[in-house]
């Protein structure tokens, strides 16, 4: 929920707030929706397996891939919102 947000908060408002150009951020804010995106398709599909999990009794660990994948995404977009704030003002 909170990329979903960030992606409104980054997009919409803060070239109003900042009387900066758009582009930018309505990218930036393009990109937190595809995490947001991410994020709740993937949640959904975790609960999935892990009620299947439950029910055969056995373990599923979340995959190294995607852990890092999403952490690896949020950093860049946070990185990338820091300078593009830094450098608007």
């Amino acid at each position: 929920m909170a990329a979903t947000v960030g992606a409104l908060a980054v997009g919409r408002l803060a070239p109003e707030v900042l009387h900066v150009a758009a582009w930018p951020y309505v990218v930036l804010g393009a990109g937190y929706a595809a995490l947001a995106i991410g994020l709740l398709v993937t949640g959904a599909r975790r609960q999935r397996e892990l009620e299947r999990a439950i029910d055969g009794r056995s373990l599923v660990p979340l995959s190294f891939h995607v852990e890092t994948a999403f952490t690896v995404g949020g950093i860049v977009l946070a990185l990338t919102t820091i300078v593009l704030v830094i450098a608007q003002t």
